[in-house]
């Protein structure tokens, strides 16, 4: 029996966001390690065009999954690893989501606006907060850092029933047919 897979959509906006977040992940480390600068600003503005991209492309995916259900998951997995699975799954939306939205709080927070693209202002949903922000700035970092750990967990997972279970899981998600 041939693997069931994603819809092209759902695989689409599943790789573009991952090459999203780890663009995202990327430039943030790097930018945080220089010292100020023109290019360094430049680094900020970059960064949050991507956590804004990733929001919107997160919806996106989100709202699909209602209109084109998951395949199955494969009939050797076991009742455990599909509820780990699931679970994994809700907590990496739940992490891309937060993800931006501590970024755009803690950007608020320290009196800037985001300008999408250097062109669209996002709504300012507060004013500046010294008193918040620099919690904020630790949300955001702690909320990346379980991300990275949890993508890892991810890919991991994906290998291991494609190396170890060959049992076709990570079929469901490759790109082509």
């Amino acid at each position: 029996m041939p693997t069931q897979r994603y819809s092209n959509t759902s695989i689409v906006l599943h790789w573009l966001i991952a090459i999203l977040i780890v663009a995202a992940f990327a430039l943030g480390t790097i930018m945080t390690d220089m010292k100020f600068s023109p290019t360094k600003l430049q680094y900020y503005s970059y960064h949050k065009w991507l956590g804004v991209t990733v929001f919107g492309f997160v919806a996106i995916r989100l709202l699909s999954r209602l209109f084109s259900k998951a395949p199955p998951y494969p009939a050797n997995m076991g009742l455990w690893q599909t509820r780990i699975a699931n679970a994994t799954h809700l907590f990496l939306y739940v992490l891309m989501f937060g993800v931006p939205l501590s970024g755009y709080f803690y950007t608020l927070a320290a009196g800037y606006p985001v300008v999408y693209f250097g062109q669209f202002e996002l709504p300012v949903l507060m004013g500046p907060n010294p008193d918040i922000k620099e919690s904020l700035k630790d949300l955001h970092e702690i909320l990346t850092k379980v991300m990275l750990v949890m993508v890892l967990l991810h890919i991991a997972a994906a290998l291991k029933h494609h190396f170890i279970d060959k049992d076709g899981l990570l079929l469901r998600m490759r790109p082509g047919r």
